[in-house]
């Protein structure tokens, strides 16, 4: 079965169905999500049909791959609007709860997503989602964010995708990408947004005490080095960075100290950590402000001084532009040690 999206119609209760969002069910997805999905279109559809003129509803239905005599189909389990023929206007590929290298390959999805595509619908995906997603081959040559700790593996397997971990939500109107397991908060309150309005959309954040939708995942992005590269060399002069980030490194020292010339070791750094000297030596001082942030009262230009950063303002530029805030705001949003003072 594959229902084609159109335009608007009525429901039972005279109310405009604005749109049909299908939730895939497929092999460990995260069943949560597609339970918080709903309930986010349910508190949206309920305050736009006592608020809004006409009174409109989202309509929410689940899909899943069944067994038939013909092979594997599509078949909606659950409905809002039972009464009504199916026309989707968006679907939503849920997060996994096991990480992509696991997942089991649904090759029945494939045909159904392009159908739906290009039939008009949206189509949206959450974290591993996204690979799902990027199966269909429908992301090529597009922007597309997952988690960022599973960016890497997306751009490994699907080379022609322009994948940019830095962004929460990526919304090309026909295709959503969505980055973090929990991040389809972000991408139901995008859709509500989109569908029944900012209004609506304002008050089912402040319904469900979520933040209106989050555009970066930067700020909450860790820096994980690699170190399972199999460069014994390089792994060495990792080593040397982290034993002493607040030391300046020149790529020529680093270079002494493994025999080897500078461009050699500029060469084998990035094609090992996929980083330049220079942008792992900034991550892995970012990376350590952090956590004095997090964790300590130090005052911002000591924790500066410390990573290895003594102009204080080139410090609090670099500690912005890689997780969007600056460290100020960084500690008053996730300092631990300021609560537990109090």
């Amino acid at each position: 079965m594959s229902p084609r999206a159109t335009g608007p119609h009525v429901d039972a209760t005279g109310a405009r169905v604005v749109g049909e969002v299908g939730l895939l069910e497929y092999d460990e997805c995260q069943v949560s999500a597609i339970h918080g999905l709903r309930d986010i279109f349910r508190v949206a559809s309920e305050y736009a049909v006592a608020s809004a003129d006409p009174p409109s509803v989202i309509r929410v239905s689940t899909w899943a791959v069944s067994a038939s005599d013909e092979g594997p189909v599509m078949v909606c389990s659950s409905d809002t609007h039972p009464e009504l023929a199916h026309r989707l206007s968006h679907v939503i590929i849920p997060p996994s709860l096991v990480v992509p290298e696991l997942m089991t390959p649904v090759g029945e999805l494939t045909d159904w997503l392009v159908g739906l595509r290009s039939g008009g619908a949206t189509l949206c995906a959450v974290c591993a989602g996204v690979f799902v997603l990027a199966e269909t081959g429908l992301l090529d040559s597009r922007d597309a964010t997952t988690h960022w700790a599973f960016a890497d593996e997306l751009a490994r397997r699907h080379p022609n995708v322009r994948v940019d971990a830095s962004r929460m939500v990526i919304d090309d109107l026909d295709i959503v990408t969505a980055a973090g397991i929990l991040a389809w908060v972000d991408l139901g309150l995008t859709l509500v947004d989109r569908m029944l309005g900012p209004s609506v959309m304002l008050h089912t954040a402040r319904f469900v005490l979520a933040d209106p939708p989050r555009r970066r995942q930067s700020l909450y992005q860790e820096f994980t080095p690699r170190l399972e590269h199999g460069d014994a060399e390089i792994r060495q002069v990792q080593a040397q960075l982290h034993a002493g980030l607040e030391e300046p490194h020149s790529v020529k020292h680093l270079a002494q100290a493994v025999a080897m010339h500078p461009r050699t070791l500029q060469r084998r750094f990035k094609e090992a950590t996929g980083l330049t000297t220079t942008e792992y030596v900034q991550a892995a001082r970012i990376a350590k402000a952090r956590e004095a942030l997090e964790l300590t009262n130090e005052p911002v230009a000591r924790i500066s001084r410390s990573v290895g950063y003594l102009d204080v303002s080139n410090f609090r530029r670099l500690f912005q532009r890689s997780t969007g805030v600056t460290p100020s705001q960084y500690r008053n949003r996730f300092g631990i040690a300021a609560r537990e003072g109090n």
